[in-house]
């Protein structure tokens, strides 16, 4: 990334309450379905109201201490659905990152130490969530969300 912000990395992100969940992992480990699975998590009052910030691609910046993700102009409101295709859904222009979620991590353990919960991005240490190959992200996310 560039000190401007101007690069993107692959990846998705989205607002849950006044919380960016930033969704990192190879093509193909399930950004754009876990995203959406938190849209419809939060429509259906599991967790609060959940927004797109961006899929496949969003820039990532630090400012005022805190690391902020924005989705990226060309993709503005745009979602890939498997089986569907592109859709077009509201979306937030930015978040404050309060959570990582890291796909077909080869960390992921069953008990994971305090370390392997934590990451550091653009030198700001995050909450982060490690998911194996195979397990499914949204129960990890919401226990995340709803538990202490």
């Amino acid at each position: 990334m560039t000190p401007s912000g101007d690069a993107s990395i692959h990846a998705s992100a989205v607002l849950v309450g006044d919380r960016g969940i930033l969704i990192r992992g190879p093509s193909g480990s399930g950004k754009s379905r876990l995203a959406f699975d938190l849209i419809l998590a939060g429509r259906a009052g599991q967790i609060p109201a959940v927004t797109l910030i961006g899929d496949d691609r969003v820039r990532l910046t630090v400012a005022n201490g805190r690391l902020v993700v924005q989705g990226v102009p060309e993709l503005a409101g745009m979602i890939e659905i498997r089986g569907l295709g592109i859709r077009t859904i509201a979306f937030a222009a930015e978040g404050r990152v309060g959570l990582v979620i890291d796909l077909d991590a080869a960390d992921a353990e069953r008990l994971p130490p305090p370390q392997a919960l934590k990451t550091q991005v653009s030198g700001l240490e995050i909450p982060r969530i490690p998911v194996g190959r195979g397990y499914a992200a949204l129960p990890l996310v919401l226990a995340f969300l709803t538990t202490v």
